[in-house]
């Protein structure tokens, strides 16, 4: 690690939330740790630290992602979400990937492949999000019987995904109904994993009687991202009523938004001070001369920017150096930020750009998007510094 520019991530607090999870939602068998995108940013190493609190399924969006965490040395069963082209089965039974079956066209090719050992399939129903799934009753029980023959396929798992959260929308319901009568030609009971649900939905729903797994992602890394209605003023108390009388107009079924479950964020993202320098009023600072200096100040410069995945959306907003917040000036640059500071600040002071002092959630909004992009922008060539109890367990260099 060359230059002082990296993100933390906080071992303990993600596997203090696995642990909150299953002792608040403790009635599944299958605990999905999707840690896909190279595990929402974090580093694809954090998967042997939420296996060993109690995720015991892995979910990845591709087969490369899914060989790079069994190079870890991780024997625990990885799904990956989307599909895998079928000339490389044989690369998905030699690390144990179990593959998705999306489509009709998909199967029928998948039929005719002979296959030399085990393959693990799961199938994904399209129940309303348009995306990828079958949608077709008579082909999902084609399909089940289709594998039921098929020399070395284990029909392992079913699921679908949900497109909302459906607190405010009729949605969540629907696709459940859909999910229901898509499968109601095959016996579920048979197919040893059933998921529906993702962290959302398992916080703002009862749960799927018939679901026995549950697909965790943005909550793994510390975010409840179910809507707040803040203090109970007239307005919150007008848009409570307002949604009251939309879900029972509609037939929403019960929602939970009152939840009580602590999360701990475990994402941080650190640099340092190259450079102090004190300008004078009226000197422009950074390319395009956008900003002008109102008054005799200092600078500093901090090595990180657009080419590290630091959007230029972060210009104007603050960082916090020595517990005190000052404001980046001037355009983000490809490898360099610079913020107005004072006279305290020092080459080779930290900088925290996102941390507890100045938290995802808050950068997020002033970016104009969410945690879940938030975390998945800083580009992997960014090392990321796992961290228990205070020390350093790895580094990743990607």
């Amino acid at each position: 690690m060359y230059r002082n520019t990296y993100v933390e991530v906080n071992i303990d607090n993600l596997q203090h939330n696995v642990k909150e999870i299953i002792t608040k939602y403790p009635d599944y068998d299958y605990y999905f740790g999707v840690v896909k995108g190279n595990a929402y940013g974090h580093s694809d190493k954090i998967a042997k630290y939420i296996v060993e609190s109690g995720i015991n399924y892995l979910a990845v969006a591709s087969l490369e992602e899914g060989i790079s965490i069994r190079k870890t040395g991780i024997q625990t069963p990885i799904l990956c979400l989307e599909p895998i082209e079928i000339e490389y089965l044989n690369e998905c039974i030699q690390n144990d990937i179990t593959i998705t079956v999306h489509d009709y066209e998909y199967y029928k090719k998948l039929m005719e492949v002979e296959l030399p050992s085990l393959l693990k399939v799961h199938i994904k129903v399209d129940t309303g999000l348009c995306r990828l799934g079958l949608n077709s009753k008579s082909q999902i029980k084609e399909i089940v019987e289709g594998f039921k023959i098929k020399q070395h396929i284990l029909l392992e798992g079913i699921f679908t995904h949900f497109a909302t959260d459906g607190i405010y929308d009729p949605s969540w319901d629907n696709q459940l109904k859909s999910f229901q009568e898509l499968t109601s030609e095959i016996d579920l009971t048979q197919i040893p994993i059933v998921h529906l649900g993702r962290s959302q939905t398992m916080l703002n729903h009862e749960k799927i009687t018939f679901a026995n797994g549950i697909r965790l992602g943005i909550i793994l890394y510390g975010y409840n991202t179910t809507p707040k209605l803040l203090p109970n003023d007239f307005l919150n108390r007008l848009r409570k009523w307002k949604r009251a009388y939309y879900n029972k107009k509609n037939h929403i079924s019960p929602t939970i938004t009152n939840i009580d479950i602590n999360l701990k964020t475990a994402f941080s993202l650190y640099s340092e001070v190259i450079q102090v320098r004190k300008i004078k009023k009226g000197s422009f600072v950074g390319y395009g001369r956008i900003y002008e200096a109102t008054e005799d100040m200092y600078v500093a410069i901090i090595p990180i920017g657009y080419a590290d995945g630091f959007s230029r959306k972060n210009k104007g907003r603050q960082i916090v150096i020595k517990g005190k917040r000052y404001s980046l000036i001037g355009e983000v640059n490809m490898g360099m930020v610079i913020a107005k500071v004072d006279e305290t600040i020092h080459v080779k002071d930290k900088v925290t750009l996102i941390g507890e002092q100045i938290p995802m959630s808050e950068v997020a909004r002033y970016m104009g998007t969410s945690v879940y992009e938030g975390s998945c922008m800083i580009n992997s060539w960014v090392p990321r510094v796992l961290t228990k109890e205070g020390r350093v367990l790895e580094i990743d260099e990607k």
